[in-house]
């Protein structure tokens, strides 16, 4: 059965009337009482299905219907194999049609699966074996709810399973009994049916209200184009009435998003959908742009508009009416019931109970059964538009499509996980005899406060100087130091792992240079706020094991500020000395780094380098602020000139809505393209030319409530958790004793700018000394190389074993 998007029209002739021929129509669901339904046939065969970036458009793939669970791959053997690309529960999706158009959608609530038949007797072929399959299904998740993940049929037969099995079948029979009468109730039940209707009926009448609306927003700006213009000739800001994405308020110039450019002729040419999504609103809307006027020809259709607005506002309200009232009466029925079939509510408990404890009975081979068909069946977040093979360098990624690779993926990326964590228990056997891996925190222990602080009044006075030297509030700041952002950009260092295990010297700078372009994604959220500047002398260490490296990181210099760090591995050795400029120019803040950035592979004896790029928030005086990068970073292997690689970050432009984007190409010594790679920072980096694209890396997930902790990865809320077993260990001068950040992090924002000052006087205080001394500040673990460059001079992990830091001598730094 189907049911078809109700439309409204006062007369044949109306706009609307064409597009009744072309709707989507809803298949309806299992109805009534379950009941035992023979098993349809296997349907198999190509179809068209729809993808977004970054392949668009309808690619051929290969489909198999199966008792209600329909799966894809691009061939049929991928399928014999046992490697779909994507599964689809079709008995808990809604399914949706498109009979002109031979569509067919799948919402599947994480997804949308678009697809489309190129024959009409395919089409109608189809939509009736996946009818019948959603009712087979449907209709077995009702009978045997517990069961449809735990039935094994090569499960070997056993006294208690059969006796588990013949308990089952009992409970579920006594289920039936009570499911039946639920059945019956809801199919007597004519005001639900009409409440469904209503409600139906109301979203039918909110998407066309939300058209009418935009028509409008149209009118008013057409009849106010000569007063914008006249602003726009004598250089004012435009009004605050007109809306503009957040991210792009200083910068469109009153230019509205495509997706308001609807005309009162136009209205009617989209049809109102009662599916999550509609696969043809895009194209619909670029054609009708050219084919409809973008002004109406006289003020009346205004108020034409007016009163159709009127007219569907005052319907809406009618139809809520009517559902609220057939509730009430719904909810009347139900609590007769209840008092009627009151005595009977200790049994169904009792069913309740007996059911959970026969579903708990432990046997190894279900349960295992169970695990492996719930994760095949976990639709991914990118399944529905991206097919193309996936590597496995982010292991903790939730965004990748279920590919024919999914469980080898997996399988080597704990491998790679394990051999790191047992080659970083050797060499970190000097720091302690016993490794474990340690149980770390999952959110800062108190929500960043709301900041109240006036950044005009600080900055006007200083637009043009290094914002380093200009003492800032400690509600600006992030309770992360900016030795600690240095280790943040270790995150994703399983891309160096996997690049010291590969020979291909092309494909290992590709690694490499995925590894550069991931340090930038944890600051896509965070530029609502700054780290904490370090002192002279601080220092942080960060060990770990399940990464399988260790990092140091001291503040070597403060006029000029620089920072300086290094992590050693079993599979590669990371350093650097990064120094920034801060230029402040009125509406956004430039932070331009100097310094190289090296990473040594010893399994091939490379040695690369690469500089950083430009970092540019905006909007830094208004609550949207947001960051983008851009410039060219170059890397090079300066023990072989056998290829090098370019990375172009991409500067946003005010005409497009392409942000963050990244593109780099790895060249031979002849400068000859081998590899090229293309993405966004924030998002993915691929490998590759279109169709053909691989992806190389994505960011792991972050946390939901990133935006009451600072926009923090779960990696930035584990690097300042001090652990009791850890503070021995710890110098006097690591960064998590450092007491104005560890009060902003527990929420105290008066303690902490009390101490931060505190600090920040001590530091002065030194510096005198050492002037009126003569003498120059001392790094303890670092130390200058020929180039200028600050290098490790590997004794802080000795130091820490014997004789320990808390046998030797530092300076009171807070």
């Amino acid at each position: 059965m189907t049911t078809s998007s109700p439309t409204h029209s006062d007369s044949s002739n109306s706009p609307r009337h064409n597009v009744k021929q072309d709707r989507w129509e809803i298949v309806e669901g299992l109805r009534g009482v379950p009941a035992n339904m023979q098993e349809p046939e296997i349907q198999e065969g190509f179809l068209l299905k729809k993808r977004k970036w970054p392949m668009k458009g309808w690619h051929k793939r290969y489909f198999v219907l199966e008792r209600g669970i329909l799966n894809y791959a691009k061939r049929a053997p991928d399928l014999q194999k046992g490697k779909p690309h994507g599964c689809i529960d079709v008995g808990l999706s809604v399914m949706s049609i498109k009979k002109k158009a031979m569509c067919i959608d799948l919402d599947t609530e994480d997804n949308i699966y678009h697809l489309k038949v190129k024959s009409a007797e395919l089409f109608e072929e189809w939509v009736s074996k996946l009818r019948h399959h959603r009712m087979f299904r449907q209709n077995e998740i009702a009978l045997y709810p517990h069961e449809k993940h735990l039935f094994h049929p090569h499960a070997s037969s056993s006294p208690s399973l059969n006796e588990s099995i013949r308990n089952r079948a009992t409970l579920t029979k006594q289920a039936s009994i009570h499911h039946a009468k639920v059945g019956s109730w809801l199919q007597s039940s004519e005001e639900m049916n009409k409440c469904c209707k209503e409600l139906v009926e109301c979203e039918s009448y909110l998407l066309e209200l939300n058209l009418l609306l935009k028509s409008m927003e149209v009118m008013h700006r057409t009849y106010s184009a000569p007063a914008i213009t006249a602003l726009q000739t004598s250089n004012f800001d435009i009004p605050k009435k007109e809306k503009r994405p957040k991210r792009w308020r200083s910068k469109h110039n009153g230019k509205e998003p495509k997706s308001t450019l609807q005309v009162p002729s136009c209205i009617s040419n989209q049809s109102p959908r009662l599916h999550a999504s509609n696969p043809n609103l895009p194209t619909t809307e670029s054609a009708t742009q050219d084919a409809c006027p973008q002004s109406p020809d006289s003020p009346t259709e205004v108020s034409h508009l007016q009163q159709d607005f009127c007219r569907l506002a005052n319907n809406i309200h009618i139809s809520m009416k009517s559902a609220y009232s057939c509730l009430i009466v719904e909810k009347e029925r139900l609590k007769q019931a209840m008092e009627l079939h009151g005595p009977q509510l200790p049994q169904v408990i009792g069913l309740k109970s007996g059911y959970a404890s026969e579903c708990s009975t432990p046997n190894q081979s279900l349960v295992h059964q169970a695990s492996s068909e719930s994760r095949a069946s976990i639709p991914e977040s990118m399944s529905e538009f991206f097919d193309a093979q996936e590597y496995l360098l982010s292991s903790s990624s939730s965004e990748n499509e279920v590919s024919d690779d999914d469980s080898y993926i997996s399988d080597v990326s704990d491998t790679v996980s394990m051999d790191t964590f047992d080659g970083g228990s050797e060499r970190h056997n000097s720091v302690s005899s016993v490794v474990t891996l340690t149980r770390r925190r999952s959110a800062l222990p108190c929500p960043c406060p709301s900041s109240s602080v006036s950044l005009w009044n600080i900055l006007r006075n200083n637009i043009g100087k290094d914002l380093s030297k200009v003492a800032m509030p400690v509600q600006l700041n992030e309770p992360i130091n900016t030795l600690q952002r240095l280790c943040e950009e270790l995150e994703y260092s399983n891309l160096l792992d996997t690049a010291n295990q590969t020979e291909d010297p092309y494909q290992r700078l590709v690694y490499v240079a995925t590894f550069a372009i991931s340090a930038y994604a944890s600051s896509y959220y965070r530029a609502g706020s700054k780290p904490f500047n370090p002192v002279l002398g601080e220092t942080y260490e960060c060990d770990r094991p399940d990464k399988g490296f260790r990092f140091i990181a001291e503040q070597v210099s403060h006029h000029p500020p620089v920072s300086a760090c290094h992590s050693d591995s079993k599979k590669f050795n990371f350093w650097q000395d990064m120094r920034w400029k801060n230029k402040f120019w009125g509406k956004s803040m430039e932070i331009v780094p100097m310094g190289t950035t090296h990473v040594t592979l010893p399994a091939f004896g490379d040695h690369y380098e690469w500089n950083k790029v430009t970092s540019c928030i905006h909007n830094i005086l208004s609550g949207q602020r947001w960051i983008e990068h851009y410039g060219e970073m170059s890397i090079k292997n300066i023990n072989s000139d056998i290829c090098q690689c370019k990375v172009t970050f991409v500067k946003a432009k005010s005409w497009s809505s392409a942000v963050n984007e990244i593109e780099g190409v790895i060249t031979d010594s002849n400068g000859k393209v081998i590899h090229s790679i293309f993405g966004k920072w924030h998002e993915s980096v691929f490998q590759g030319e279109l169709p053909a694209a691989t992806c190389i890396w994505r960011p792991n997930p972050i946390p939901e409530d990133k935006d009451q902790y600072y926009g923090f990865t779960q990696f930035a809320v584990e690097l300042n958790e001090l652990d009791s077993s850890l503070r021995p260990l710890l110098p006097p001068t690591d960064t998590r004793f450092r007491p104005d950040q560890r009060l902003l992090e527990e929420g105290n924002v008066d303690g902490a700018e009390e101490q931060k000052q505190r600090i920040e006087q001590l530091q002065r205080e030194r510096r005198k000394v050492l002037q009126d001394n003569n003498m120059t500040h001392q790094p303890r673990f670092f130390k200058k190389s020929k180039d200028d460059s600050w290098v490790s001079n590997k004794t802080y992990w000795e130091l820490r074993r014997e004789p320990g830091f808390s046998r030797m001598d530092f300076p009171v730094l807070w």
